[in-house]
């Protein structure tokens, strides 16, 4: 039989073609399969992949200005002669062959830490072996395995059904379409295999009940797999922080260009030789590029990415880091992002005066909720809902045995989050029964009468009132409320569909389960409220529960007026201008919602023009989170499909975690502009020395050479430690970047060009006059390279660019501080920096080596001292602007 016409078999043939069985495969036989088929995994990354990312190194403008200087250069040399010519070609190659290793480096690196950390959360799913259900990552499901898949599952695998119950799957991932398939297991007759109503597609996610299914086609063979190989070329469009790097590469790119050929025009019209033109010109360009920035930038990223990992949050991308630090809403869930998803039983009530049941009558009750759960495991590691699982130990404790009422159900109606409730047809008291759980509202329409006292009575108006007073007066304590309610089942019902079974219910009683809200929340809201970030609550639960809860968590304020919580039913009626201006009046708490409304509420935040987070762990809270600047999923309760969609993961499922990331996120932003601004402003006494040198009759202060140790010798170590940086004390009082924010803003580049940038060329420069006034040169006359005092007047230069680069390093920690009061014992990397540049500065003047290679010579101590006097000077004159300058400081 064709494997295309699995569809048509029946189950039995199902298990003979694929050589299995309903107890599973054998463990050996499967490890026989899994070698002899791959892992259940699509195509790797290509074996030479790593060539390709270290060949689009040398594509970005930095590089290609670099390597055209260079051929510049030789072209040069060729035309006009000089070793030096040749040298300075050679030198760019080099730099440009370092930089781009560097940045393969980091790139691979950043590449191996988010694969590691993606390896915390691997696909799993329930397999059976040797007649053992247990745990597998998806990657060893061999053809032939026995599966389950349950809701908020991703389906690992194509696999035929032999077990259903109420079974629905969204096949978008296949198809494209998000039409939703009802599954059942019996064979088809005909028909095309994607049309099938009996097959499980890789992809595929379960939106409703669970099933068994028999795996026949893994990895690459599947028809997912299939697609995937067409698309492998296809690349993702650039995020907003890699479109804002680019455009950052592209001003700084476009600066030097045009400033080089400029000026290279001018030197050719005053009649200056082509290659001290050409050399010129690619002083401009060298000055002008951070060479070390886009490598300093991606390894800010990736050590901050590794650091929330510590913290338990797992980004996705490095890019997810920064964007955190935007946010200007989150929305969050309830159950287990601000509670601590611990469902317990606290009591089991009479819904007429919430008087407590007894024992007998809450058995009843417990037996009733279980027919209308589903739970898995052995008895000591049940595993489903929290709801269904602190059921069964509650009915466990009270002396019965779980399982026993499980295995009488005949039907299941998973739990529906538009129907608000779960069912099941099961023989209970030796009487087949309808029963159900779930909300009060979804409940109430169906019921007839009400059990109390071992009396059933009729529901009137009055009794529906005491009901509902109730219901409110436990939710409003803060309690998640179940209503449980049955129903006899007349022969002839057990197909009819559930409108017919849930018409004409008895209730119960009333479960009532507490959450605790986590401790550290209320904290973590006040400090988003200090932030500037609104926090808003959507949960399915009761209004008077989720207020309860908001009050708690500090959400709301105890004398909150009722337009601050609105209902799903209120929201569903809305347009969303409305939804907006309930938001801009104050609206924070959205209660019996559903995930598709979490879609609506994203879009009007969106439309009020905020950045916004979201939480989600369920399949369909999968839309909201694409929808959302920012997707946060659960990692301990979240499904798969949730945290496919999500940018980040929350691996404690803590909403204080979330606050964490987005300080991580802001403290990153803040970190990328301080080494932006401490690089660039060396750029000013790098690019002034040559627009003297072709304008003025003056020798050139700092040669092309010297400005490349200073960008990628003595600035990079110190770079890369301002990104490393911990908070700002005040990052987290703040208000949100949001949209607005900038990497490479006109305020940072007029700050570090025409204050930071200007103060170390005038010092830098000074020197350099004074010194070869002393040494009794001329205005207007030459000095050859190798000219003794035009060397110690470049080192002079070189040192006095180096101290005020040191100045600047301390003085960039902090916006409006000195830098000095963190202590320099709390940056290792900054230390590491400033060690480097005094030594690479006591080498240039004192090993003879060095200094013929970059054009430096000896100085006399006097000399070296008044370079180093820039150092406190640039500190003093910095930190005077700042007290000056700054509110707050």
């Amino acid at each position: 039989m064709k494997q295309r016409q699995i569809h048509n078999l029946a189950r039995a043939e199902v298990y003979a073609l694929l050589r299995s069985a309903p107890d599973g495969l054998s463990t050996g036989e499967a490890a026989r399969r899994l070698v002899e088929l791959g892992p259940n995994a699509l195509a790797q990354e290509p074996r030479l992949h790593w060539l390709r990312t270290f060949a689009r190194q040398f594509t970005n403008l930095f590089s290609m200005l670099l390597n055209v200087a260079a051929l510049l250069c030789f072209v040069a040399a060729r035309l006009e002669g000089g070793a030096d010519l040749r040298l300075l070609g050679a030198v760019l190659v080099v730099v440009a062959l370092l930089n781009a290793l560097f940045s393969f480096a980091q790139e691979m690196r950043a590449e191996r830490a988010m694969e590691a950390l993606r390896k915390l959360l691997p696909a799993r799913i329930t397999v059976r072996r040797d007649g053992v259900e247990r745990e597998l990552p998806a990657a060893d499901l061999v053809p032939g395995d026995v599966l389950r898949v349950a809701e908020g599952d991703q389906v690992p695998c194509d696999a035929r059904l032999v077990e259903a119950s109420d079974l629905l799957v969204n096949n978008a991932a296949l198809t494209g379409e998000s039409r939703h398939v009802s599954l059942q297991p019996d064979a088809m007759q005909g028909g095309r295999l994607l049309d099938s109503t009996n097959l499980l597609f890789a992809g595929a996610s379960v939106l409703r009940g669970s099933g068994i299914a028999v795996a026949y086609a893994t990895g690459p063979r599947t028809e997912f797999g299939k697609i995937a190989a067409l698309s492998t070329q296809v690349r993702r469009p650039p995020t907003p922080l890699e479109e804002e790097i680019a455009r950052t590469v592209r001003i700084l790119t476009l600066i030097a260009a045009v400033m080089g050929v400029l000026f290279f025009a001018y030197g050719v019209a005053i009649g200056r030789p082509l290659w001290l033109n050409v050399v010129f010109m690619l002083g401009i360009i060298v000055a002008n590029v951070p060479e070390g920035l886009l490598p300093t930038l991606t390894l800010a990223l990736a050590m901050a990415g590794v650091r929330l990992a510590r913290r338990n949050v797992l980004c996705r991308s490095l890019n997810a880091v920064e964007a955190l630090g935007a946010v200007e809403v989150i929305c969050t869930d309830k159950t287990g992002t601000l509670t601590e998803n611990r469902l317990s039983l606290s009591a089991m009530v009479d819904a007429c005066d919430g008087r407590p049941l007894s024992a007998q009558e809450g058995r009843a009750l417990l037996a009733t909720a279980l027919a209308a759960s589903e739970i898995h495991g052995p008895p000591d590691a049940l595993t489903g809902d929290p709801l269904d699982v602190a059921v069964a130990h509650a009915y466990a404790t009270a002396g019965g045995d779980p399982r026993s009422i499980t295995r009488q159900v005949r039907r299941r109606i998973a739990f529906d989050v538009r129907r608000r409730r779960a069912a099941g047809v099961a023989e209970l008291d030796g009487e087949l029964v309808y029963a159900t759980k779930g909300a009060w509202e979804a409940l109430r329409p169906h019921l007839c009468a009400v059990a109390q006292d071992g009396r059933v009575l009729a529901l009137d108006d009055a009794l529906r009132a005491r009901l509902d007073g109730t219901l409110h007066g436990l939710a409003g304590a803060g309690l998640r409320v179940i209503a449980v309610a049955r129903r006899r089942v007349h022969p002839g019902e057990l197909d009819a569909g559930d409108e017919v079974l849930e018409d004409g219910l008895c209730l119960l009683g009333l479960l009532c389960c507490d959450d605790p809200l986590r401790p550290e929340v209320p904290g973590a809201i006040a400090r988003c409220a200090g932030a500037g970030i609104d926090v808003i609550l959507i949960t399915g639960d009761h209004p008077d529960t989720a207020r309860a809860i908001a009050t708690r968590a500090g959400l709301l304020e105890a004398a909150a007026g009722p337009g601050q919580v609105i209902t799903g039913d209120d929201l569903a009626r809305m347009r969303e201008r409305d939804l907006v201006a309930r938001l801009a009046a104050g609206a924070r708490v959205f209660a019996r919602t559903t995930p598709e409304q979490k879609l609506k509420i994203v879009g009007a935040l969106k439309r009020m023009g905020r950045v916004v987070a979201m939480t989600g762990d369920g399949v369909n809270d999968a839309p909201a989170l694409r929808a959302a600047d920012v997707g946060v999923a659960m990692g301990l309760s979240g499904t798969q499909v949730a945290r496919e969609a999500a940018q980040i993961v929350l691996l404690d499922d803590n909403f204080a975690s979330i606050v964490t990331a987005v300080e991580e996120g802001r403290t990153v932003f803040a970190n990328v502009q301080k080494f932006t601004r401490y690089v660039l402003a060396s750029n000013v006494p790098e690019i002034l020395p040559f627009l003297l040198f072709v304008t003025l009759p003056v020798p050139l202060a700092l040669t092309v050479v010297q400005i490349l140790c200073i960008d990628l010798g003595t600035d990079m170590v110190p770079a890369i430690g301002l990104g490393q940086e911990p908070a700002d004390e005040d990052v987290m009082a703040r208000r949100p970047r949001g949209r607005r924010g900038r990497l490479l803003s006109a305020r940072l580049m007029l700050h570090s060009y025409l204050f930071l940038g200007l103060m170390q060329a005038a010092w830098a420069l000074a020197l350099f006059f004074l010194y070869l006034r002393a040494g009794g040169w001329q205005w207007g006359v030459e000095l050859a390279a190798d000219d003794a005092l035009y060397r110690g007047a470049t080192t002079l230069t070189l040192l006095a660019v180096i101290a005020t680069q040191v100045a600047n390093l301390v003085g960039r920690r902090h916006a409006r501080r000195s830098g000095l009061d963190r202590g320099l014992w709390s940056n290792h990397l900054l230390l590491a920096g400033i060690a480097l540049a005094l030594a690479f500065a006591a080498a240039a003047v004192h090993w003879p080596a060095l200094g013929r290679l970059i054009g430096t010579g000896p100085l006399e101590p006097g000399w070296m001292l008044l370079a180093a006097l820039g150092a406190p000077l640039f500190w003093l004159f910095d930190y005077g602007a700042k007290r000056l300058f700054s509110r707050g400081a």
